[in-house]
């Protein structure tokens, strides 16, 4: 409809308007109340891993200042809020002894949000695995699923009577992938074996921790978060269209495959020959779960092309317009055969200030694709939003015009793949606060409210009352 020369997409009745957000980015209270050393407490003490040597130690000081930050969500009108658990503040040690102070922290936090008609969306894991596991051998070992399902009960049973929405990780790629095999996060290693094996243990938590959620026959709803950005080949050449098919399938499909269709891609197996996973029999059976919903976090399009072997190595899938990527795979003797891809964000729209490329159709590209996949399953945007130059005034007040350009775009491709009928249910902007960006740490403002570090002043910026406006009409004006 249009009113005033204005076109106007309404979003179905009781669509999720949330923001997201992480434990490790935004709680600060690192070792406070009994809480265990994460594998990101350690990693951002080593030298050179993070910008600047920042820390997640203090953060937004959410531990702390959480009941006023949730009557700001309040005030700006959310509906929904999506934030994570963080394992080793309630099992510092992984597993065993539960510290009923972390856990309570979390209770105070779902029923705050409660009070304030605000719908909780937990994430059990996003990507800080307690330090005492990872001593252990972390991903990698098949245990670690089975520590993951029990730390999953716990949390299940303290707060499953009021937890709308579940998802057991978020972007298993990251700590298997990115941080076995690239070394970009914790653990830091370089090890690609491992990484293949860190992510089939992930996959098989996530369905260890499903069947927990159904036998305990909780109320709420329960599925898993994925970055499924869009990928396409730079030309239509068999170079091309294969660099980026082993991309994807690196990248998504070794969790998106398994857990949705109950194999993995068999093209990617064969690349991969002697680094493949072990897989025991009936593994993807259990990975293999009937699930509620889809979580899915887009930020950019990446447009994939063939080179010759190329200068340096790093695991396929995972540049952001960093040049070269180097793909691993094996020879017929064994031995590592490497060809070479680049990657760059298609700019439709210009770029953020970390030069991603700003490109909204691909959201509505990446949804057609899993709705076909999925027979149309239920999908959440878990994540959506930009790091942009922020400039406060005086006072602090940041008129973010380009942010709002940014989600705007993205609701309305998002609204266009609802009209076709997708079934998109809701949408969460990343973030709700300025936060410790991982390795950026500082630098990247995705906030909706800036935070000012030094004194943890909150200031919603413009985007933050453009958002309340859209939520109070369930509409976005183009």
């Amino acid at each position: 409809m249009s009113k005033n020369d204005k076109i106007i997409h309404e979003f179905p009745p009781g669509f999720l308007w949330g923001c997201a957000t992480a434990a490790y980015q935004i709680e600060g209270a690192w070792d406070e109340d009994g809480k265990g050393e994460s594998v990101w407490d350690r990693f951002v003490r080593q030298p050179g891993k993070i910008e600047r040597g920042e820390t997640g130690d203090v953060a937004c000081d959410h531990y702390h200042r959480m009941p006023a930050d949730v009557a700001l969500m309040k005030e700006l009108g959310l509906n929904a809020y999506r934030f994570s658990v963080s394992w080793s503040r309630v099992i510092p040690e992984g597993q065993g002894k539960v510290n009923e102070r972390g856990l309570d922290f979390y209770d105070r936090l779902v029923d705050e949000l409660g009070r304030a008609g605000i719908a909780a969306n937990v994430t059990l894991h996003h990507w800080d695995l307690p330090q005492a596991l990872q001593d252990r051998g972390g991903w990698p070992v098949r245990e670690c699923a089975d520590w993951f399902a029990e730390y999953a009960r716990v949390v299940f049973d303290r707060l499953g009577d009021r937890v709308a929405m579940w998802a057991t990780h978020n972007e298993p790629i990251v700590p298997s992938i990115l941080g076995w095999g690239a070394g970009f996060v914790p653990p830091g290693m370089n090890d690609d074996k491992a990484s293949y094996q860190a992510a089939h243990t992930l996959n098989l938590a996530h369905g260890k921790a499903v069947q927990v959620f159904r036998q305990g026959s909780y109320p709420g709803k329960i599925g898993i978060v994925l970055d499924l950005h869009g990928m396409v080949p730079a030309t239509s050449s068999e170079a091309d269209v294969l660099a980026c098919q082993r991309t994807r399938e690196n990248a998504q499909g070794i969790f998106f495959d398994p857990i949705f269709l109950g194999r993995y891609p068999d093209y990617l197996m064969e690349w991969l020959g002697p680094l493949r996973p072990q897989i025991a029999g009936g593994d993807l059976a259990q990975i293999n779960q009937p699930l509620d919903f889809l979580g899915l976090n887009y930020y950019f399009t990446q447009e994939v092309s063939h080179l010759e072997q190329g200068p340096r190595r790093v695991n396929a899938g995972l540049g952001v317009n960093s040049g070269l990527t180097e793909e691993v795979s094996h020879s017929e003797d064994g031995g590592l055969l490497k060809s070479s891809m680049k990657m760059r964000t298609l700019p439709a729209l210009g770029h953020t200030s970390l030069d991603w490329g700003i490109y909204p159709q691909g959201l509505g590209e990446v949804l057609r694709r899993v709705a076909e996949a999925t027979g149309n399953l239920p999908v959440y945007i878990t994540e959506n939003g930009c790091a942009m130059a922020d400039e406060p005034d005086a006072d602090g007040f940041v008129e973010d015009r380009d942010r709002i350009h940014y989600l705007r775009r993205h609701l309305i491709e998002l609204h266009r793949s609802i009209r076709s009928g997708i079934d998109v249910r809701g949408y969460f902007i990343w973030s709700l606060f300025d936060n410790f960006e991982w390795g950026a740490g500082y630098r990247p403002r995705f906030g909706i409210v800036r935070v000012d570090y030094p004194t943890q002043r909150r200031t919603p910026k413009l985007s933050a009352r453009w958002y309340r406006e859209v939520i109070a009409s369930n509409a976005v004006t183009e």
